[in-house]
């Protein structure tokens, strides 16, 4: 302990008592907390060990006491914690404490016949199910809410940009509808990540399965039934493809929340003024200007989105291992899976938080698309002279005539009806058809209503999975 009192024990952001739940949750801290990793791993070796058992491969009595003795609390973690530093090995001082904690010879039956990263990799799957099931419970809500935002303004006229610049009238559902159908891509990769990277690895030293006499295959299925894993063909000690592929799947959920917090933290500034973020008395935007209303969960979710993404280096490069067997994989992995899960978590929280409170001002969507609307119109007039003159010689008459209107300061609409040329293509009341941005959504309000169909979809049927008869 140093002068001041402190123990240091907490060197990690996300482990920071004052900042922590900006880069983690509750849930997230527990699922990757040391004592609860440890309680994953005696949980593994009591599932192995009623598995024997089950099979005969050793007395039932034995397994039982092993099961009824894995439990961290009445485990010496003070002793495993020094025989970690003695040894330099991460799972024999937990087997030696399990051993001492069964009375008669049970513990001389446990850990049989499997190697350490058979129990550390099976524990890290429970791990990201886990992690899993939690981003399932908090997607649910957030796709609920942006499917409603999405209805409830899918006609209102809204100013697409590209380039960050205007370009063609939408309805403001159609920009929302893009993000929950990026989402629901995301559930899409979610779900195959559990069926191809949550699987128990019960091989062995260098995945012969030989240590189990002749009950490997049978054991290794009743083993994965008893967690809830799947069965692989083959021991996947140095294939770590499963593991990178929950990471990845991770980062680009979290990449889409920052996709949508960034747009946003932009559509909230002042200048736009198209939707208000949540905000709440006592908030502080700044130490010296009274008046901030920093959008700072956004902020949050986008930073949150780049600390994911970088957890895919390490996950790839821990692909790259010697052999049959190469401690550096999970060395990395353990750095990784837990933050990427921390990153991911929070990034959910945070902005499910602010879609729910979330203001749309469809007064501001109409006058920020009427102050551009002469440049909105290009392609809708392009399009209909291109009727008279053909579609190349249309888009140079426009362009020529847009470029110029727009270097000189003045409206197109004006600039064309005192010049008067175009009354010999198309009619006034065509002509003022074409300058009301309302007119020209396209197929806006179909495409939301289809991506809010299959959205509201997905959440009757995770409904009707939650739901158990009584």
């Amino acid at each position: 302990m140093s002068s001041d009192g402190c123990t240091h024990e907490r060197g990690h952001i996300i482990d920071s008592r004052f900042f922590g739940a900006g880069y983690g949750t509750d849930a997230s801290r527990r699922i990757f907390c040391d004592v609860c990793r440890f309680q994953r791993w005696l949980d593994v070796e009591a599932a192995l060990a009623l598995s024997q058992a089950e099979l005969g491969m050793i007395p039932q009595d034995a397994a039982t006491t092993i099961a009824s003795a894995a439990h961290v609390r009445g485990l010496d973690l003070e002793r495993v914690r020094a025989e970690i530093a003695t040894t330099g090995h991460s799972l024999v001082g937990l087997l030696n404490a399990l051993q001492h904690a069964c009375p008669g010879d049970a513990g001389q039956y446990v850990h049989m016949g499997v190697t350490t990263q058979d129990i550390e990799d099976t524990g890290q799957c429970l791990e990201m199910r886990d992690v899993l099931d939690e981003i399932d419970v908090l997607l649910q809500p957030l796709v609920a809410d942006l499917a409603d935002l999405a209805e409830d303004h899918a006609t209102d006229v809204a100013l697409g940009r590209t380039h960050a610049q205007p370009a063609l009238p939408m309805g403001f559902g159609l920009k929302v509808a893009g993000w929950v159908d990026e989402l629901l891509r995301d559930v899409e990769r979610l779900n195959q990540v559990r069926s191809r990277s949550l699987a128990v690895q019960l091989f062995g030293g260098v995945g012969t399965m030989a240590g189990f006499g002749g009950h490997g295959r049978r054991l290794i299925d009743v083993f994965a039934r008893r967690l809830g894993l799947e069965v692989p063909t083959t021991g996947w000690h140095t294939a770590r493809d499963r593991v990178a592929e929950y990471v990845c799947a991770l980062a680009l959920t979290t990449g889409t929340l920052g996709r949508i917090a960034d747009e946003l933290r932009t559509l909230s500034r002042p200048e736009f003024g198209e939707v208000e973020l949540p905000w709440r008395h006592g908030t502080v935007g700044s130490s010296t200007m009274p008046h901030k209303r920093n959008p700072e969960a956004c902020e949050q979710v986008v930073a949150l989105a780049r600390l994911a993404a970088a957890q895919i280096a390490p996950a790839l490069a821990a692909m790259a291992g010697d052999h049959e067997r190469d401690g550096r994989a999970l060395r990395l992995e353990w750095a990784c899976v837990p933050d990427v899960s921390h990153y991911c978590l929070a990034a959910l929280s945070l902005l499910r938080e602010v879609v729910s409170g979330l203001t749309v001002h469809p007064d501001r969507l109409a006058a920020n698309i009427r102050a551009v609307s002469d440049e909105v119109c290009t392609e809708r007039l392009m399009l209909l002279l291109a009727e008279a003159m053909g579609k190349p010689s249309a888009y140079a008459w426009v362009y020529d005539r847009s470029q110029h209107a727009r270097s000189h300061g003045r409206g197109l609409k004006a600039e064309l009806l005192c010049d008067g040329d175009i009354l010999r293509y198309l009619t006034a009341q065509q002509l003022h058809d074409i300058f009301e941005p309302a007119g020209y959504l396209g197929e806006s309000a179909s495409l939301v209503a289809e991506v809010v169909t299959t959205a509201r979809q997905w959440l009757k049927e995770k409904e009707r999975a939650a739901w158990k008869p009584a």
